[in-house]
């Protein structure tokens, strides 16, 4: 698969579609640029695991969830 896009005035350049879905690069992934010789080589790195679990433990701490309100409105909903 290859194909041939044009470099804009800001140096930046369009992954065409195919190529995106093919990677599965969507919004907001990353992508690793090596120059290798005189060729360009553009590849998804590795997800870090790590990484990805404290950005999803951030948004933990914004829940208002507690846990003896919601056992007390399960009871209330068995009951009735």
């Amino acid at each position: 698969m290859e194909a041939i896009m044009k470099v804009g005035p800001k140096g930046q350049v369009v992954i065409p579609q195919e190529i995106r879905h093919a990677m599965n690069i969507y919004p907001g992934s990353k992508v690793l640029f090596r120059l290798v010789g005189n060729k360009l080589e553009i590849e998804k790195p590795p997800q870090d695991a790590v990484a990805i679990f404290r950005e999803s433990a951030k948004g933990m701490g914004k829940l208002k969830f507690h846990p003896h309100e919601a056992y007390e409105e399960e009871l209330e909903e068995r009951i009735n």
